[in-house]
């Protein structure tokens, strides 16, 4: 836990993570809202979050880069300033294209994760690094767990235009609190920023996540879907190329290489696939009328207190890691996280009847959930130097959701492949994606198998990547160090 020296500036990366966290689930069950309320399509509404996607997906490991060269506590502030104008444009937004607009600015906010892992990696006690890592990870994973429970009934009691109007608040006292409270890290990186990695970065990740999130309605074999993906390995190609003979590369390809690194991006990878995918398909589930053969007619309100049991799990389970890594290692923490999400998965495919069933499956995957993203999280912080923990947190967000942009992708076919006349799904498409996202996780747990094991617990220097990467890894405070 943090010291009280440190427990005002936890408050304020917790509250900016938090909410960031939460507006990434919360507009979702409320698009058929948005649609009708600004008189749109269905296809345009869904714009609402492939923008933010899309936003958040190039701002992150871009702008947790520049916190690394010019001072985390800067580039936070700014961005925290950033979010809190794209929810006031949200909330008065009087159009579909605004509204889109201030999604893209919201998603600046990505930031916000590698941004506060850094601070805390700089500024808090090596002994509370571990676990303050480990409670930040919970309040994000708890985020988007609040974001499906409360967005029902905050649209039912006033509009869904406070799903905007509230974060503004909390933001901009959240501002205010870290410009006046929290410290400016004193490790800065060396060099500038890789404006064409940049881009380059930019470009791939939006030709990939594009067409993986638009595909259902443009088409697989679409003109459109292929050109982006043979458009999204071209520049995939020229970005490796780039940062590979860059002086200051945006990031550093050598440190990717890591095997505490890769190996853990891989897990996230997969595990990003299971989480998003469950996250975007159970509430849908649960909401399916009856008279399809399964679900439960549930309201939105009703869906969302379904998924109570994932959220209390997974806050629960995030702190607690944080008592239990210096004990059993981040490593054993992530391959149980990724386990449970396959046993919770593979639970659903086989018993899904019964309401109670749901939440049972939901409360275990939410203890996934909380191990995974907490021990993802130290073991990225603990395997790269100081100067880097900004970029290379923020590329394991976006593995992980790319991973998560994949699998809703894959399950979407899976489940909306074969449609009753009634045109909804038949059971059989959830079965078999439940099944998916089973194997999915096992997969995750696997690649978790593959992360070098440490010493639980043990902070004291970074591992050099190869005696010719010395220079750029040299042993940092702060960092775990391999058995």
């Amino acid at each position: 836990m943090p010291s009280k020296s440190t427990r005002l500036t936890f408050a304020v990366l917790a509250t900016g993570a938090g909410v960031f966290s939460m507006l990434q689930s919360l507009i979702a069950p409320a698009l058929p809202t948005v649609q009708h309320a600004l008189h749109t399509s269905q296809s345009t509404a869904t714009w609402v979050m492939t923008a933010y996607l899309l936003s958040a997906s190039v701002f992150t490991p871009i702008l947790g880069r520049v916190g690394d060269l010019i001072g985390k506590k800067r580039t936070l502030v700014a961005v925290l300033v950033t979010v809190t104008i794209g929810c006031l444009l949200a909330a008065l937004a009087p159009t579909i294209g605004l509204l889109i607009v201030a999604r893209v600015v919201q998603g600046i906010g990505g930031a916000l994760f590698p941004l506060s892992f850094g601070i805390i990696r700089d500024e808090f006690a090596p002994s509370e690094v571990g676990p303050s890592i480990s409670n930040l990870s919970a309040v994000i994973a708890a985020g988007g767990g609040v974001g499906m429970v409360a967005a029902g009934p905050i649209v039912a009691a006033l509009d869904y235009r406070w799903l905007f109007w509230l974060p503004v608040g909390v933001v901009a006292v959240t501002t205010l609190i870290a410009l006046r409270y929290v410290p400016e890290s004193p490790s800065r990186a060396e060099g500038r920023v890789n404006w064409l990695g940049a881009v380059l970065l930019s470009g791939w990740l939006v030709a990939l996540l594009l067409p993986l999130s638009q595909a259902g309605q443009w088409g697989w074999g679409s003109a459109r879907v292929i050109g982006l993906f043979a458009a999204a390995v071209l520049l995939f190609t020229l970005w490796l190329l780039a940062e590979a003979r860059s002086h200051s590369p945006l990031i550093d390809l050598r440190i990717m290489r890591l095997p505490a690194v890769w190996t853990t991006n891989t897990a996230a990878l997969l595990f990003g696939a299971g989480m998003y995918s469950i996250w975007s398909f159970l509430p849908g589930f649960v909401q399916t009328p009856s008279s399809a053969g399964y679900g439960f007619s549930a309201s939105v309100t009703e869906a969302g207190l379904l998924m109570l049991p994932m959220l209390i799990a997974m806050f629960c389970s995030g702190v607690l890691s944080g008592r239990l890594e210096p004990v059993l290692g981040a490593k054993k923490l992530l391959t149980t996280g990724a386990a449970l999400g396959a046993v919770a998965c593979g639970f659903l495919a086989l018993w899904h009847d019964e309401q109670w069933q749901v939440a049972v499956a939901a409360g275990i995957f939410g203890l996934g959930i909380g191990l995974a993203f907490a021990s993802m999280a130290n073991l990225i912080v603990g395997s790269v130097p100081a100067e880097q923990t900004g970029a290379a947190t923020g590329m394991n967000a976006n593995i992980r959701t790319i991973g998560g942009s994949i699998g809703a992708a894959v399950t979407s076919v899976l489940v909306t492949g074969h449609l009753q006349p009634s045109g909804l799904p038949y059971a059989s498409g959830y079965t078999h994606g439940f099944t998916l996202l089973a194997l999915l996780c096992l997969a995750a747990a696997l690649a978790a198998l593959l992360v070098p094991g440490r010493r639980p617990g043990c902070i004291s220097g970074t591992p050099r990547a190869s005696s010719e990467e010395g220079s750029r890894t040299e042993a940092k405070p702060g960092a775990l160090t391999p058995r």
